[in-house]
């Protein structure tokens, strides 16, 4: 294991030429630079951040989506089946002409009974409005404030005006409070992402944002423990600038305000255009 963690954290690949990670765990005086040990306080914090989660969506978020009169959808169950429900979960949510054919004949149901029992299934387990709204009022809220945080954090910093600043004296950049808790915030966010999504109502891309999450958890840390986090506040904040825009977006027209709705996505789809396509790759 000593020969595979000295191979991963080779200071050939990690760090500039000359340069230890002796070095950034001996700063001078008063200087503090990332370390790896930082980032277990996120963990902490994630839970935190789930139970608050779980507390908005349903004081604060719930009390909203009742003032705009969006209510819990009273799906229709389908009836039990253990030979159907057994194909829905193991076989197929959404048979085809063969399965649905040997299923009448085991059953002695008409097909479109079937098909009728397979579609009140699935609707069965898709989330409600109100969950939907809820959840992205959530998102709406965090990626607000983290932005608002992050803007104004770097409002004052030399390397949002000069991005040159992100590599003078690199890594030998000191690591200040409010970089600290940029950083270690963002981390815990995703990482509390990572566990609701195992305890939210499966969605059919969960695989992917569970990748998603995990990239973003991966990029985030490295970058924190060789002290590239000048330059990671710049990407977090880029990136954070037009989510909100998108959960606004949502919010509308889960109320069903569909002209907001509209203006907020061309805000969003501009937002997000002179972000991530222009100044991300460009500044």
């Amino acid at each position: 294991m000593a020969a595979i963690s000295a191979w991963f954290w080779s200071e050939d690949f990690w760090l500039p030429h000359n340069v230890s990670w002796a070095d950034l765990a001996n700063p001078s005086p008063g200087v503090e630079y990332p370390r790896a040990v930082h980032l277990l306080n996120a963990f902490p914090l994630a839970l935190g951040i789930f139970v608050f989660r779980i507390f908005f969506e349903r004081f604060i978020a719930g009390h909203c989506a009742h003032l705009l009169h969006i209510q819990t959808e009273v799906n229709r169950r389908a009836q039990p089946n253990a030979v159907l429900e057994k194909v829905f979960t193991s076989i197929s949510k959404s048979p085809d002409k063969r399965q649905l054919e040997g299923l009448s004949k085991q059953l002695d149901w008409e097909v479109r009974k079937i098909q009728r029992w397979f579609r009140h299934r699935r609707n069965q387990d898709k989330p409600s409005t109100r969950t939907k709204f809820c959840e992205s009022m959530w998102r709406f809220t965090f990626y607000l404030g983290i932005f608002t945080y992050g803007f104004c954090f770097l409002w004052q910093s030399l390397w949002m005006w000069d991005t040159r600043q992100c590599w003078y004296n690199y890594p030998y950049q000191a690591l200040s409070p409010g970089l600290y808790h940029y950083y270690v915030t963002e981390l815990a966010f995703y990482w509390s992402l990572m566990f609701s999504q195992f305890t939210d109502i499966k969605r059919k891309d969960f695989l992917i944002m569970f990748v998603h999450h995990l990239a973003t958890v991966s990029l985030i840390s490295f970058s924190y423990v060789n002290n590239m986090a000048r330059v990671g506040s710049l990407v977090l904040c880029v990136h954070d600038a037009s989510d909100f825009l998108l959960e606004a977006a949502k919010l509308a027209n889960y109320a069903k305000y569909q002209r907001l709705c509209d203006f907020l996505f061309v805000v969003f789809g501009v937002a997000f255009i002179g972000t991530r396509l222009i100044i991300y790759p460009f500044w």
